[in-house]
């Protein structure tokens, strides 16, 4: 097998043929990736899809059954410690010790990250300030409600300045403030020149955050590339027309859906809006529907037209629906915090 150059491509993570089973199970088959330096790409598919086994291999936790994988230059089976120091890693659930207070969990990774005493305090004053659990920096983690931990399992990914961080559905069961606050922090990061590897199902965190997207499904690659391509791949607009007089919305839907277009589907009336939204699947479409509202005369007040929803190419593409961010692949549950 050839070599991976991720050195003269500017990548930050390279996958090539990535094959992981669990039993009868192929839960990887034949994954090929690659993640620009100082990016964000997120992962999407449906539950049990292989993402969490993905990054289980990439983070060093299992190794795969065939292919290579570079993370930050090194091989993430013949290198793992080397590579295990310049990788942060959140995964599904919170991997805080729970007898610790918060300070202390932070302090405790940063020294085992090597980092000098006076950094390690600094750093885990830095990182509970953040994510505002300042005020629970000296009580234990389990006095600590279910959104602190997860944020606290963010700062303990982070204390190490990761080069490349792995975040596996992060935000799962955060209150909307605290979600912001994670997406603000990744996007610090980024802005630093980190790479983030982003697994999710939240179709707005993958648009808020990601540059480019990685559809999964039954453990192969489906789609890929940016939010606004994928879109257009999957080859469906909506026209939307708003008449000046909302008088005309009925009869113009009317009108429209007697055109006699072939494929052209049904006109949709939003009556608070005051507009049309007519699902359009090429130029030609187009071209006559709009020569078809100037014919009647119809004054307007705007008229335009919107790619679909992420949602809604993730339909497209995988036949599900997202879902309750869950990775239901079979295999060890594996909840350790990379850190050593």
């Amino acid at each position: 097998m050839t070599r991976i150059d991720t050195t003269t491509r500017g990548a930050a993570v390279a996958v090539r043929g990535l094959v992981k089973h669990y039993g009868q199970t192929r839960a990887l088959d034949g994954v090929d990736l690659e993640v620009r330096e100082g990016t964000v790409m997120g992962v999407l598919g449906p539950n049990g899809a292989g993402k969490t086994t993905l990054v289980r291999i990439l983070s060093t936790l299992l190794q795969p059954d065939t292919g290579e994988a570079y993370v930050a230059g090194y091989d993430v089976v013949r290198q793992p410690r080397q590579l295990r120091r310049v990788i942060g890693l959140t995964g599904q659930y919170a991997s805080v010790d729970e007898k610790l207070p918060g300070w202390e969990n932070l302090y405790l990774i940063g020294r085992l990250l090597d980092l000098p005493r006076k950094e390690a305090r600094a750093r885990a004053d830095e990182l509970l300030e953040r994510f505002s659990l300042t005020e629970a920096a000296r009580r234990p983690v389990r006095t600590y409600s279910g959104g602190m931990r997860r944020r606290l399992d963010l700062a303990a990914s982070m204390i190490g300045r990761p080069v490349v961080l792995f975040l596996d559905e992060p935000t799962t069961g955060l209150d909307p403030r605290t979600r912001n606050e994670v997406w603000d922090e990744v996007r610090r990061m980024v802005g630093d020149g980190v790479t983030v590897l982003l697994t999710t199902q939240y179709m707005e965190e993958a648009e808020q955050l990601a540059s480019e997207l990685t559809v999964i499904d039954r453990g192969r690659v489906i789609a890929g590339g940016g939010i606004e391509e994928l879109k257009a791949k999957v080859g469906g607009r909506t026209l939307r027309i708003r008449p000046a007089d909302p008088v005309q919305l009925r009869p113009l839907a009317a009108a429209l859906d007697g055109l006699g277009i072939t494929g052209l589907a049904t006109t949709t009336v939003d009556a608070e809006s005051g507009t049309l939204l007519v699902p359009v699947l090429s130029d030609e479409q187009l071209t006559a529907v709009i020569g078809a509202v100037t014919a009647r005369g119809v004054t307007l007040s705007s008229l335009s037209t919107e790619l679909p929803s992420l949602d809604e190419v993730f339909l497209s593409l995988t036949g599900h629906r997202a879902s309750a961010p869950q990775d239901a692949v079979p295999g060890p549950e594996i909840r350790e915090e990379v850190a050593v």
